[in-house]
């Protein structure tokens, strides 16, 4: 058999059900564009580091990912983003906030698909202006000081933003996906695996086996051409219990089997707890007893609860859609909003130990 490039057709008509493309600009192209300084660069860098000294167990603090289930309004987003900088300054000793700014959302059919995607809102699905806006947008918020979270849903769109992120999710659908475990291993901040959406932990537990070990994969090139990656590695991995259809997963009995069963695999036990979707019965309302409940559980001693994930924006709820949008209130899951956040935050930094080891109520009565 001629497997010989040239024994293809040099020109040929495409078919009446072939999909239209256009193109986009490369990685390195955006970033040229719109590029990251050296002061923000290392920034970035200490924050990974502060993150991976949580999962580490080389910094007491409490890891917080907290903000918008995802972006659709840049202005209220930047908003958010200013007062959980100043409050992220407040309780810097016993917590490090990192801004949730997701601009990818995973349909299980159809709909809006998140600011990369469609930024106008409008189905135009103008994806280079998206990814623009949305590399513009992550970059005001790093000079506000802020950690950036974002989930990596679409490899191919991992690499306009990666160099501005300090913590990644991969999702309860794309946990089991060689491809994402693959990007994982190369990528290189901590990465969080959210359980399978049955509520099981295997998949994810195979998943973090699998980022942590070298791979040569295909994938783009900075400059857009197909090619051959290889990865290092990740060994800065951990999991992310969402709860599943059976209910919730952060109770302490669940945490327990959780740990044990991580420990059998030789898997370091790093948990963070989503308090949102099925741990919150997809309730926004109900984090802050799913918050309380995983607080008094690490309080009472249980170190491999190394953070904790909140749903949040300006104002609680969530809307459809529409032509006439209520400013800073959720396009998707529904949030918790901004005052009850603040608070919750605040009353956790109360309990918690800091840096020193201290609990600062005991320490000021000392």
């Amino acid at each position: 058999m001629n497997s010989s490039l040239s024994a293809l057709p040099s020109s040929a008509l495409p078919s009446a059900n072939e999909p239209l493309t256009q193109r986009l600009p490369s990685t390195l192209q955006l970033k040229q564009h719109l590029p990251l300084n050296a002061s923000l660069s290392d920034q970035v860098d200490r924050h990974r580091h502060a993150v991976r000294a949580i999962l580490n167990g080389e910094d007491p603090r409490l890891l917080v990912v907290v903000g918008p289930c995802s972006i659709h309004d840049p202005q209220s987003a930047l908003e958010y983003a200013s007062r959980l900088a100043n409050l992220a300054s407040d309780v810097s000793d016993q917590m490090l906030l990192v801004m949730r700014a997701y601009i990818e959302k995973p349909r299980t059919t159809v709909g809006w698909k998140g600011l990369a995607y469609d930024p106008h809102l409008d189905g135009s699905d103008d994806m280079a202006g998206g990814l623009a806006l949305s590399r513009e947008l992550m970059r005001e918020m790093l000079r506000l000081g802020l950690p950036i979270a974002t989930e990596l849903l679409q490899p191919m769109a991992a690499g306009y933003v990666d160099d501005l992120l300090s913590w990644v999710a991969i999702g309860a659908r794309t946990t089991e996906s060689q491809i994402h475990r693959e990007m994982a291993s190369g990528l290189p901040m901590p990465v969080g695996f959210k359980n399978g959406t049955d509520g099981g932990v295997g998949i994810a537990a195979d998943a973090m086996r699998s980022a942590a070990h070298a791979h040569r994969h295909f994938g783009v090139d900075s400059q857009g051409h197909p090619a051959i990656i290889q990865t290092p590695g990740n060994p800065d991995t951990h999991l992310v219990l969402r709860g599943g259809h059976r209910g919730p997963n952060y109770d302490a009995h669940s945490v327990a089997q959780v740990r044990a069963g991580l420990a059998k695999q030789s898997i370091a036990p790093r948990i963070m707890v989503d308090c949102s979707h099925a741990n919150s019965g997809k309730d926004p309302l109900r984090q802050p007893a799913v918050f309380a409940d995983v607080l008094e559980q690490r309080l009472r001693g249980d170190r491999s609860l190394v953070g904790m994930m909140l749903e949040s924006h300006l104002f609680e709820g969530c809307q459809a859609l529409s032509a006439n949008l209520r400013y800073g209130v959720s396009i998707t899951d529904g949030c918790l909003g901004w005052e009850a956040t603040e608070a919750l935050l605040r009353g956790a930094a109360e309990l918690l130990p800091g840096k020193s080891g201290l609990n600062p109520v005991i320490s000021t009565l000392s």
